[in-house]
């Protein structure tokens, strides 16, 4: 089973219908025990950080994510969450990644929004792909690039396109929203 983390995030929905296009049947849930017991477990969303960390505060999802063995992938506000610290709002986040994620600074359009390739990428969410790649971001915040960077992207600054620690992966572009190139993510990670 594939568990899709429910945290009151946009996106979700968008998630699951890429999984149903690819044949993989998902629940969306914030309850602990799915999460647990479930093969892998997607942390999607579009939201702001402090509310996002608020609701899996309140329901212990925090504590639950941080436990999970099995891959889980984050992508765009869950890569965010998963990190140390987050400029929005001042949020503490869960952690996992020994990074912050700060404000894009001023001097160009935000959002990062539209399509855009990797500087570099390494690591089992990018088997058969390459730098030439492009995936689709939507974000005004960015994790700086640390010992678990798998992919660089360079908007204003070069940024953590990508992240993996153990069995935690994330992304911060959109796979679900990335055509073949976020298919073959989705499956990679599927496939691990």
């Amino acid at each position: 089973m594939i568990a899709i983390i429910k945290y009151n995030a946009g996106n979700i929905k968008s998630v699951q219908n890429a999984l149903t296009r690819l044949g993989y049947k998902s629940t969306i849930t914030d309850d602990p025990a799915e999460l647990n017991k479930a093969d892998k477990v997607i942390f999607p969303g579009v939201g702001e950080a402090s509310s996002a960390m608020h609701y899996l505060k309140e329901r212990g999802l925090d504590n639950t994510i941080k436990s999970l063995k099995q891959p889980v992938l984050g992508i765009c506000l869950g890569l965010q969450l998963m990190c140390r610290f987050s400029e929005e709002a001042n949020t503490g986040c869960l952690g996992i990644f020994d990074t912050d994620v700060r404000l894009f600074p001023p001097v160009d359009k935000i959002p990062h929004m539209g399509w855009n390739n990797f500087l570099t990428m390494r690591g089992d969410l990018f088997q058969g792909m390459s730098v030439n790649d492009d995936v689709y971001y939507v974000h005004s915040y960015y994790a700086e690039i640390s010992s678990c960077t798998s992919a660089t992207c360079d908007y204003i600054l070069p940024f953590s396109a990508a992240m993996n620690r153990d069995n935690f992966y994330a992304t911060q572009f959109h796979p679900e929203k990335s055509a073949e190139a976020g298919e073959k993510i989705l499956k990679n990670f599927l496939e691990l």
